[in-house]
């Protein structure tokens, strides 16, 4: 690098308003049609976060599940990997209920929101760099409602540095670690999980007990305790 050359500054994402008809991703698009037209019943759509629009808890997950929330339009609802995440949310207080069954079985978030850092499904669930950064403006207008001293707590690498992109940060200042917890500017505390699929936690790379942790660490910061440890 030349003598008096600065590395060009990290710029926040302005929020965007979701767009279930979005098709900015050719290859998630293509993938998307196929889907509705081999799986009578699916949404094969973008999926919208849900929960409150002004969390003190923001969910970050990567992307909807082939056959979860593509299936059925609510993130981590109809696969493997929703089961830990909403029995974890009603143990702490975030959700009325321990199962999240359909779009339409009345079950609500207290105070929190799911989101993930991909709206579209991925061929493999395994979305291309690209294809996040195309989903920042959404991610960024969530991460905008979260209110003066919320959590976001993210779920795998790939949320995590999609969050701090969206925010302008640079993710070698944060680096990413299960159970780690990281003061952002605006006010707010980044808290890194392992990402409850279904091959971490039958391999128990995640365990129940490791999730838990986390959340028990989120409620804390929330209620004003101090986290153990």
């Amino acid at each position: 690098m030349r003598a008096g050359r600065r590395a060009t500054p990290a710029v926040a994402v302005a929020g965007e308003a979701f767009s279930a008809g979005c098709v900015r991703c050719p290859r998630l698009a293509e993938y998307l049609a196929d889907c509705r037209a081999r799986l009578p019943g699916y949404r094969g759509l973008p999926v919208p976060a849900f929960g409150v629009e002004r969390p003190r808890l923001l969910v970050v997950g990567l992307a909807p599940g082939l056959h979860g929330a593509n299936r059925s339009g609510r993130p981590f609802t109809g696969d493997h990997a929703g089961i830990l995440l909403y029995e974890t949310l009603h143990a702490f207080g975030f959700a009325t209920r321990p199962q999240s069954m359909a779009a339409d079985d009345g079950l609500e978030l207290i105070e929190a929101r799911i989101t993930n850092a991909a709206r579209c499904a991925p061929p493999a669930n395994k979305p291309l760099p690209a294809e996040v950064r195309a989903c920042a403006g959404y991610l960024a207008a969530d991460l905008a409602g979260v209110r003066a001293g919320g959590v976001i707590l993210v779920l795998g690498r790939i949320a995590h540095e999609a969050v701090l992109a969206a925010l302008g940060l640079r993710a070698r200042e944060y680096a990413f670690a299960h159970a780690a917890r990281h003061a952002l500017p605006a006010g707010h505390s980044l808290i890194d999980s392992y990402h409850c699929s279904r091959y971490n936690t039958q391999t128990r790379r995640l365990t129940p007990a490791m999730f838990g942790a986390v959340f028990a660490e989120a409620r804390a910061l929330l209620d004003g305790r101090a986290p153990d440890g």
